[in-house]
């Protein structure tokens, strides 16, 4: 990992490129984040930084925390994420991390919570297909149906789709394109759809594979 960032989801818009073809894009504001710890290979083991994002009042900090913070002499911050960065000897602590760390055309990868539908039946968590309602089906027409066979192997293989819990989960979407940077309003453009509902928190770093 080259470079990193903490940002919050706006929404989606669509932007015109030169051709005047529309992109649909979902907007964040990335930063400004500060660095707030700076991980070397003699204390830690590894080279990483921890960036803090988003301001919060001392009052809701637990105490190990905020003495977390005063150690580093920077603001309270509602998010902490550490980044195992390839070099980090251009960063140092209290340093200042904006939207223009990344450019137009850099190719991302963006994680997030998703969103959180509950508890939720096959249908909507698995895309299965539901029963007829005519012919005897009964009031089960959106039920999972018959799960397997009986003698053998007697059991239920793993992996089956079930109900239970759907989304609010980490999510990563990978290799998406960064269409435009407002560096001055801190930010990033990012081309499609990312993880989360709008003002969730996301983390946005450079790609692990390229397509």
């Amino acid at each position: 990992m080259q470079k990193g960032i903490i940002g919050k989801k706006i929404g989606m818009t669509q932007i015109f490129d030169e051709a005047g073809k529309v992109i649909p894009v979902t907007v964040v504001e990335a930063g400004p984040c500060v660095v707030v710890q700076k991980k070397t290979v003699e204390n830690d083991g590894y080279e990483a930084v921890q960036l803090g994002y988003g301001d919060i009042r001392t009052k809701r900090v637990n105490k190990p925390l905020q003495g977390h913070f005063k150690k580093a002499d920077v603001a309270m911050k509602r998010t902490l994420k550490e980044f195992r960065l390839a070099d980090t000897s251009a960063l140092n602590v209290g340093d200042i991390v904006k939207a223009d760390t990344f450019a137009a055309g850099d190719i991302v990868d963006v994680s997030g919570t998703s969103k959180g539908h509950g508890f939720s039946g096959t249908i909507k968590r698995h895309n299965n297909s539901r029963l007829k309602e005519t012919h005897g089906t009964g009031p089960v027409h959106r039920h999972a149906g018959s799960m397997g066979a009986c003698s053998s192997p007697s059991r239920i293989f793993k992996g089956k789709g079930m109900p239970g819990q759907y989304g609010n989960v980490k999510v990563t979407v990978q290799n998406l394109e960064i269409v435009k940077v407002d560096a001055e309003n801190n930010l990033i453009a990012i081309k499609g759809a990312i993880p989360g509902p709008k003002n969730g928190t996301v983390t946005i770093c450079d790609c692990v594979k390229k397509a």
